[in-house]
């Protein structure tokens, strides 16, 4: 199993970067098929193969996520979607 963690800076209000974050997640939801719902301040979301959550902290994001075996082979190519996607909502 392989961890993903990243860090994503920004300057939107809580309430935009929310917004930015549902619209990531609606994304990350066509192109991996994962479902999500939140939970407080976290985005959970979860997939074939994949478990995670996009947290809004105060002028950030962070998503961490556990691929399983299949993923993992891809966490790269994961990893570099996720940075796409948050570096194009969040600016």
């Amino acid at each position: 199993m392989s961890q993903i963690d990243i860090r994503q800076e920004h300057a939107k209000t809580p309430e935009q970067a929310r917004a930015a974050i549902e619209e990531a997640a609606q994304k990350l939801d066509a192109r991996f098929g994962l479902r999500s719902h939140w939970q407080g301040d976290a985005l959970q979301f979860s997939g074939s193969g994949v478990d995670g959550a996009i947290q809004l902290l105060p002028g950030a994001v962070r998503v961490t996520a556990t691929l399983g075996f299949l993923l993992s082979a891809m966490k790269g190519m994961v990893e570099a979607e996720i940075r796409r996607v948050l570096s194009d909502k969040l600016g």
